[in-house]
C-alpha cells in the first residue's frame, strides 16, 4: 500500500538520506510535500524528480525563483513560514520533521495538532518545547517516532517491553574527537578539528555539539520527554565505537541494546517502516572485524555540557530553550573563530546563570525565550573575543 510522506528539510542530510530510501522502495511512497530553507535549485531538482503536490521554500524572498523553476511540472510552489505550517497540516501518513533549528518548531507542532504521525529529526522541537509537543501528540493521537539514532534505538528496544518495566535507559555517546584530550589542549582546538567527527558524517553545528558533549546533553533532554521514566533513570555512557546506539535495562535486569553501523539511514528506515521493517543498503555489522566494544563513564569535569543539560531539564520551564539558544550562538561564534572551544559551554552556563525566563505556555512563548536568550548571549561573545 502506498503511503503519503511530507518531507520537511529535504535538502539536508536527513532529508537526502530519507529520499535515498524512498528511491529504493518507490512504490511504497508518494511524496506529498517537499521543503527546503533557501536552496531553490536543489529543491526544484528534487521536486522534478519526485513530483510532490507542493514544494515550499522557507525564504519568502525566493518564491518567484522557485515558482519559475517549477514551471510546467504541475508542482505547486509556496514560500515563507506560514506556508511551511500550512504544508504540515496537509493530509499525510507521515511527516519527516528534519528542518534544523527553531524554524522547525511551528511546522512540527502543526503536524502533531493535525494528528499526523511525525518522524522527528528536529532536535529543537523537544529540547525547547518538549512539554508542548508531547501534549499536542497526546491530544491528537499522533505518534512521535524518534529519528535520532540514540532515541530510535531506545524506541526499538522498548518494542519488547512496557515503559513502566524500565529500570534504566542508557544513552551512548562516542565521546567526540577530543575524548582523550586534556583541558590545556582543548583550549587550542580549531573549528576544523571540532567538525571532524570520528564516526558520523554530520553538519558543522552538530559535530561541534558532539565534540563538547552538548549534543548528548540535549539528547538526554529529548529522552526525558520521549521516554518518561524519570530523569534519575536516564544515564549517559561513552562508547567510542558507536556500534551500540543505546540500551534499555528492565526491572528483571535484562538489558536490550540496539546495534548497527553508524549510518543514519538505519534509524530513518525504522521510522519510515514502523511498525514494520524495510530493507536498507546499509553495511551489516561485522562484529568479528570490530573485535572490541569499549565503554567508559563520561568525564563531566572536562565535558560539563551533560551536567548543564541535566540541570536545565531538572529545573524545567524555559531553561532548556534558553540553553539551546545560548549554545547555538556560542557554536556559531566558535565556528567563526571568535571564541575558544571551552568557551562554548561556559558561555551557555553564563546565560543560564543570568536568570530564568517565565515558564512558556505556548509556542510563541518559546520563540520569545529563544530570541531573548540569543540577545543575552551575544554580549558574552564580545567579552570572550576581546578577553
Amino acid at each position: 500500500m502506498t503511503r503519503r510522506l511530507s518531507l520537511f528539510g529535504a535538502t539536508g542530510s536527513v532529508g537526502q538520506s530519507t529520499l535515498d530510501l524512498v528511491r529504493r522502495d518507490g512504490e511504497a511512497w508518494r511524496i506529498g510535500v517537499l521543503t527546503a530553507n533557501s536552496d531553490v535549485a536543489e529543491l526544484a531538482r528534487l521536486a522534478r524528480e519526485f513530483l510532490p503536490e507542493l514544494a515550499v521554500i522557507a525564504d519568502a524572498a525566493r518564491f518567484g525563483e522557485l515558482k519559475e523553476a517549477l514551471a510546467g511540472t504541475g508542482v505547486e510552489a509556496g514560500a515563507g513560514a506560514d506556508a511551511l505550517v500550512d504544508a504540515a497540516r496537509r493530509p499525510a501518513d507521515l511527516v519527516m520533521a528534519a528542518i534544523v533549528g527553531t524554524a522547525g518548531l511551528a511546522p512540527t507542532m502543526a503536524a502533531l495538532e493535525a494528528g499526523v504521525d511525525v518522524a522527528l529529526a528536529n532536535k529543537e522541537a523537544l529540547v525547547s518545547a518538549g512539554e508542548l509537543m508531547t501534549a499536542a501528540a497526546r491530544a491528537s493521537g499522533a505518534t512521535l517516532l524518534p529519528v535520532d539514532s540514540e532515541h530510535n534505538a531506545i524506541f526499538q528496544c522498548l518494542a519488547g517491553g512496557r515503559i513502566e518495566q524500565v529500570r534504566r535507559i542508557i544513552l551512548t555517546a562516542s565521546g567526540g574527537p577530543f575524548r582523550t584530550m586534556d583541558a590545556e589542549a582543548m583550549a587550542r582546538v580549531t573549528p576544523a578539528q571540532a567538525v571532524a567527527h570520528p564516526n558520523w558524517s554530520m553538519g558543522a553545528k552538530i559535530s561541534v555539539d558532539s565534540a563538547t558533549m552538548m549534543n548528548k546533553g540535549l539528547e538526554l533532554i529529548e529522552a526525558h520527554h520521549l521516554f518518561p521514566v524519570g530523569l534519575d533513570r536516564i544515564e549517559i555512557l561513552v562508547h567510542p565505537q558507536s556500534v551500540i546506539h543505546s540500551l534499555v535495562e528492565f526491572v528483571d535486569c535484562s538489558t536490550l541494546a540496539q546495534l548497527g553501523s553508524p549510518d543514519m539511514r538505519i534509524p530513518i528506515a525504522s521510522a519510515l517502516a514502523w511498525p514494520e521493517r524495510m530493507a536498507t543498503p546499509c553495511a551489516p555489522l561485522d562484529l568479528a572485524g570490530i573485535a572490541r566494544l569499549d565503554f567508559e563513564a563520561p568525564d563531566e569535569a572536562r565535558f560539563p555540557a551533560t551536567a548543564l543539560c541535566r540541570a536545565a531539564i531538572a529545573e524545567g520551564g524555559a531553561r532548556p530553550a534558553q540553553l539551546n539558544a545560548a549554545n547555538e550562538v556560542a557554536v556559531a561564534a566558535f565556528l567563526a573563530g571568535r571564541i575558544s572551544f571551552p568557551a562554548i559551554v561556559d558561555m551557555a552556563k553564563r546565560v543560564l546563570d543570568a536568570g530564568a525566563p517565565a515558564r512558556p505556555a505556548s509556542l510563541q512563548d518559546i520563540f520569545s525565550v529563544d530570541a531573548a536568550s540569543r540577545a543575552a548571549a551575544r554580549p558574552f561573545v564580545d567579552r570572550y573575543e576581546h578577553a
